[in-house]
């Protein structure tokens, strides 16, 4: 079920007002109601720590977590007016997509102990003897992240036959395109230069998006937007789709200059397919249900220009 009111985004914590808003509700939570001293409660992973945001239906922040490189989910703070209405596990689901799509076989944490059982019904389990930490009682839990997908039976899962097909033609670039969302199990990745709007702005390409959005359980679909100026004054459905879903859907603009001029736009899902077009303003390209090795090295290149672009302004109005 979509929460109609309340959202959860990706937080910039670059972004003075996103890192405000993280703090507003930490602050509230772990200071104000925990008394936890604020030298104990900041800390230097904050920076670099991928943060999710929870906001009421007027934006107000109500709930915050993080997810740190050593593949730490700690700093989980929900207002307790809103304690108990599904805005911790949507966020939690977040943060796990956050990881799968990092590569990360597990996650851990330090759950306040009267949290364990929480953290118990999304898949964690406790480690260790109870330990003090900031005057609260804690656990380690740990969370095997590839559990969900391994095969029922020993050996490794079963190669797909391949299937690669020679895009030439608008058509063709939309039929490949759904086939890559019907494959998507959590994770798909877009990088294009205005969001393509004859391929994502059609009542086919949005319906299987929204699939996917409503999937819940981590799925995580980030898009890197070159131009986003485009898209928002022409208004572009997916925007819309995605500020219903925020929870799922995450956008980016890049801002070097090589990642701007960079003139292609892919497709990637966790299948190990892609589409890709040598020039992103055109429909021809290659697409392939099973490639690892081009998978691999387009996800490289994905996850590198995403780490170092920025929510941009337009798409923050519409859409995050």
């Amino acid at each position: 079920m979509i929460p109609e009111n309340f959202t959860i985004e990706i937080a910039d914590w670059n972004d003075p007002a996103d890192r405000d808003a993280c703090r507003n509700v930490r602050d509230r939570v772990f200071i104000d109601e925990q008394h936890v001293p604020r030298e104990d409660e900041e800390d230097q992973f904050d920076a670099t720590a991928r943060h999710v945001l929870a906001r009421d239906a007027g934006g107000q922040p109500i709930g915050t977590g993080r997810l740190t490189q050593s593949q730490v989910i700690g700093r989980m703070a929900v207002l307790p007016e809103w304690r108990g209405r599904q805005v911790g596990t949507l966020m939690l689901d977040t943060l796990i997509g956050q990881a799968r799509s990092l590569g990360y076989a597990h996650v851990s944490m330090h759950a306040q102990t009267h949290a364990i059982p929480f953290y118990v019904r999304h898949g964690f389990e406790a480690d260790g003897d109870e330990f003090e930490e900031c005057g609260i009682m804690h656990r380690h839990m740990r969370r095997t992240l590839d559990a969900d997908t391994l095969p029922t039976r020993p050996g490794p899962p079963p190669r797909p036959q391949v299937r690669t097909c020679a895009v030439e033609s608008r058509e063709q670039a939309l039929a490949e395109t759904l086939r890559l969302f019907d494959d998507t199990k959590r994770e798909l990745c877009i990088y294009t230069r205005a969001l393509d709007p004859d391929i994502l702005d059609t009542e086919d390409a949005l319906d299987k998006l929204k699939q996917l959005g409503i999937r819940g359980r981590g799925t995580s679909v980030r898009i890197l937007v070159q131009d986003p100026r485009q898209p928002a004054q022409h208004g572009h459905r997916l925007i819309a789709l995605a500020q219903r879903l925020s929870s799922t859907f995450a956008f980016r603009t890049p801002v070097q200059e090589e990642d701007l001029q960079y003139p292609s736009a892919f497709v990637l899902n966790d299948a190990r397919g892609y589409y890709f077009r040598t020039l992103g303003n055109r429909f021809e390209g290659e697409a392939v249900n099973y490639d690892p090795g081009k998978h691999a090295q387009l996800l490289e290149y994905f996850n590198r220009v995403w780490e170092r672009a920025e929510s941009s302004d337009e798409l923050r109005q519409l859409a995050l």
